[in-house]
């Protein structure tokens, strides 16, 4: 059976309303939910970001039964390892065993405010891989100590350790991630359908574990209103991971972006109120394999209506053709 999920995206709300928001897709009958983690947000017109941490937490109190998890944070420039691993176990306590952590290398859009500058692909993988290793230590008890060649830790130690602690998620745009998420994570992270990210997973030692896809929609009675405002707010998406992971600031996804067309975003994001088309984007997602689709309504201020048609029409059609 695979599940929908529900995206509290910080870069398109503030941090009360993605709270009220996440409580709603509660009610509404959502699978799961998840929260993305970022300094600012892609453009402008989105206007949003608060801290995601913070958010889950009030998350958590607020609600009593949908999972939570990080889609995904980078635990390697803005947060080191040892902090990323008590904010988890700490959520892991707070959410009574609902949370799971998703990883990945991170994007120059959110890390560069601390000044580290932004290495090559390959050596963000390395940290990323270090970084997996000491969270790991830290979940498992005990004082840590490590000295590698990107992070130290200085007898380290998580005085609140749940019993079960996270699952780590690892997110993978290609053979190289996909090898150190099959190694590494208890789950696969994607935003892109592509079968070959989960062969490739599955060839690493990622076979039988839940892997986790993403897409945007735009719901609006008006499919013109939802064709304008998605353009408005998500017309960066299409550039792929290569070029997103690498724009320093919401101005550098304006001037890359400025060619976009809404007709070129309407092509790749379901816009309007038809459930079929809907149910036609996430198809995909499961032919390919995923498990867990969770579904990202663009612009803040539509929640409400969105969550609302989600529990009456929308999540009856996903479940009626993927069980």
């Amino acid at each position: 059976m695979v599940q929908i999920g529900y995206t509290m995206m910080t870069e398109q709300a503030g941090p009360r309303d993605l709270v009220d928001h996440v409580v709603r897709a509660e009610e509404a009958g959502f699978d799961f939910s998840v929260t993305s983690d970022h300094y600012f947000p892609w453009l402008r017109s989105q206007g949003h970001s608060p801290y995601a941490w913070s958010v889950l937490g009030a998350a958590a109190q607020a609600t009593d039964r949908i999972p939570l998890m990080t889609y995904v944070t980078c635990p390697t420039f803005r947060y080191h390892p040892a902090v990323v691993a008590q904010k988890a176990a700490t959520m892991q306590l707070l959410s009574q065993g609902r949370f799971r952590l998703g990883l990945g290398s991170g994007e120059n859009l959110n890390e560069h405010v601390v000044g580290g500058g932004w290495p090559s692909v390959d050596v963000r993988h390395e940290m990323l891989e270090e970084a997996v290793e000491i969270i790991r230590a830290l979940f498992a008890g005990g004082h840590v100590n490590h000295r590698g060649p990107h992070f130290d830790v200085e007898s380290a130690r998580l005085w609140d350790v749940p019993d079960e602690p996270p699952q780590i998620g690892i997110a993978v745009s290609g053979e190289r991630s996909c090898a150190l998420a099959g190694r590494l994570a208890d789950l696969v992270i994607a935003t892109e359908p592509k079968p070959g990210l989960l062969e490739a997973f599955d060839r690493h030692g990622g076979t039988g574990k839940p892997r986790v896809g993403q897409l945007p929609v735009c719901y609006d009675t008006d499919r013109d209103a939802a064709v304008k405002r998605a353009h408005a707010q998500f017309r960066w998406f299409g550039s792929g991971w290569k070029v997103n992971s690498e724009l320093p600031h919401p101005d550098s996804f304006e001037s890359a972006t400025q060619f976009v067309s809404p007709d070129d975003v309407a092509e790749s994001i379901p816009c309007g109120d038809d459930p079929e088309d809907f149910v036609a984007a996430v198809r995909p997602y499961a032919e390919a394999g995923f498990t867990e689709i969770a579904l990202v309504q663009i612009g803040g201020d539509s929640q409400p209506e969105y969550l609302d048609w989600s529990a009456k029409t929308l999540l009856p059609a996903l479940r009626d053709v993927l069980g």
